[in-house]
């Protein structure tokens, strides 16, 4: 009888896939459906993550379970309906992140050893869903990567927590590389200041403040080293930079205010309220934190923030769409993983 191959696997055990790299997309999350129990579910997974909420547990269990999941599920089932993609029945973010993950797996083109996936850290599809699914083809080495250009541990570190939960349940890990935030990255700079100035170009009216509204932390976390304040100032420097404007101009705003603690300043709803009275009566607002357009930036500035505007004495009032799946956007894409693809894809 021959002797068997060290290397042969036993009798009917499946062969040992051919080797791949992957690259996980990962963005927030998104409701199911705009109803009361899809919202609901989603609001509880997002609102009950550790790194969101940083109070007490045991007086959280109780506000978000007696109180904000009774009433806050409608209301933002009526801001999701206003901006769903009806003909696909999914969130904008959901459809755009996939046509993000498609266009950049064309652009990568790297002859099948490169398996590109995507993920939300909320709702679905699941991170530890696509990580197995990717293991599945072949990828023992992935890369995974957050779409959030600046970090924040609320963002990224959540996302990543969720990453290496899943890893814990692996028998068999694949490598991890994980692309860091590209706040200051070049071509993500170049990028948004590109979509903002072919934006202005189109309007039959300048604007006099640009506010570049990035989504707001509650301020303890910044007091406790979170780098997200840090991380948005010194975006919109570079975006005045190459763009030439002065802070008078550009100004940075925060968004999305939850909850009665001090967050981020200045708001975006404070400030947009008392801009008309200044004389400022054309405003534009670009949202360079977000790489695709979502609830917050279609409903809470584009219609909200916007109505609030108009009803305070503004004239003009425009929101540049985020980079989603345009060229620019995926180029960028592209040379902000590059580093992190090298030497595996």
């Amino acid at each position: 009888m021959p002797t068997p191959s060290p290397t042969a696997l036993p009798p009917g055990h499946p062969p040992v896939p051919t080797r791949k790299t992957g690259l996980l997309l990962v963005n927030l999350g998104t409701p199911e459906a705009t109803s009361y129990w899809p919202m609901r579910r989603y609001l509880k997974e997002f609102l009950s993550d550790r790194r969101v909420i940083e109070v007490n547990r045991v007086l959280w269990w109780f506000i978000l379970n007696l109180i904000v999941l009774t009433t806050r599920p409608k209301k933002s089932g009526h801001a999701y309906d206003a901006i769903w993609n009806h003909e696909k029945n999914e969130s904008p973010l959901k459809t755009i992140t996939r046509a993000q993950t498609e266009k950049l797996r064309e652009a990568l083109g790297r002859s099948g050893s490169l398996v590109v996936d995507w993920a939300m850290r909320y709702g679905l599809p699941p991170i530890a869903e696509r990580l197995q699914a990717l293991k599945d083809q072949g990828c023992d080495r992935i890369v995974i990567f957050p779409l959030y250009p600046q970090y924040a541990a609320a963002t990224t570190a959540t996302a990543m927590d969720k990453a290496f939960e899943a890893l814990m349940q692996m028998r068999w890990q694949p490598s991890i590389r994980v692309v860091p935030p590209y706040f200051a990255h070049p071509s993500y700079i170049a990028a948004v200041a590109d979509s903002l100035k072919a934006h202005l170009a189109q309007l039959a009216w300048k604007p006099q403040r640009i506010l570049v509204a990035f989504h707001g932390l509650p301020k303890e976390y910044l007091d406790k080293g979170d780098p997200y304040y840090c991380h948005c100032q010194k975006t919109a420097r570079l975006l005045r930079e190459r763009l030439g404007y002065g802070d008078d101009v550009m100004q940075v705003v925060f968004q999305s205010r939850f909850g009665r603690a001090e967050w981020l300043q200045p708001y975006s709803q404070e400030t947009v309220e008392s801009l008309p009275g200044q004389g400022v009566k054309n405003v534009v607002m670009i949202s360079p934190g977000f790489a695709a357009d979502c609830v917050e930036t279609l409903e809470e500035l584009a219609i909200g923030l916007k109505e609030t505007f108009h009803q305070s004495g503004g004239e003009n009032f425009s929101v540049v769409p985020c980079l989603n799946d345009s060229e620019a956007s995926i180029r960028m894409l592209a040379d902000v993983a590059g580093p992190e693809l090298s030497g595996w894809a």
